[in-house]
């Protein structure tokens, strides 16, 4: 079973609102037997890495996000701002500036839309290994939200029962550690080449 990218005809594009980091915008689509409008938030994606350490831990980090008024435990992630940069190394620079590591292996794990009714943002998600300190001299200085992230690093199985009991609500960390755990589960014999991502566009 594949999903198909079978995009119907527009006939009419229109922006609605322009925001700071995506837009909101109008298509009316030609399904054939009638057009139909349909409004959406134009988003330019975002990657996220699941880094697991030597102990099988997984890194969370607390982050306040606004719209849900909730301080969720999520996985490093940003967003896909640089044109023409491969997801891989977005991905690499997440971990560096949110979690100050750097990763020797790189693995693809899972993608997803991540609101795909309302929504054309997609995640990409990495799992990274063979973890090392970023050097300080080199570390980015974090602002805002991200100034006050908590890292904690949390054995996987605790990370799947928190998922599986309600207690993790990010879906980057909801479908990161569940996946990263089938991976496990299946000797990581499901894991995709980091660089069969796509880049930014």
């Amino acid at each position: 079973m594949t999903d198909l990218h079978a995009p119907r005809p527009v006939t009419e594009h229109t922006q609605i609102h322009a925001g700071k980091v995506w837009d909101v915008v109008g298509d009316v689509v030609d399904l054939g037997a009638t057009q139909v409008l349909r409004e959406y938030v134009a988003h330019p994606g975002a990657v996220a890495v699941i880094a697991l350490d030597e102990h099988d831990r997984v890194l969370l980090l607390s982050q306040y996000r606004h719209p849900v008024r909730t301080e969720l435990w999520e996985p490093p992630a940003g967003l896909l701002d640089v044109p023409g940069e491969p997801l891989a190394t977005a991905a690499a620079r997440e971990l560096g500036e949110e979690a100050d590591l750097r990763a020797g292996s790189w693995s693809l794990l899972v993608d997803y839309f991540s609101s795909p009714g309302g929504s054309d943002e997609r995640i990409v998600i990495f799992l990274a290994r063979d973890l090392s300190p970023v050097p300080d001299d080199e570390r980015f200085v974090r602002e805002d939200e991200e100034a006050d992230m908590v890292p904690v690093w949390v054995p996987l199985d605790e990370a799947v029962a928190a998922v599986l009991g309600g207690r993790l609500h990010s879906p980057t960390a909801v479908l990161g550690v569940l996946a990263a755990a089938a991976a496990r589960d299946r000797g990581w014999s499901t894991l995709r080449p980091a660089d069969e991502a796509a880049v930014a566009g």
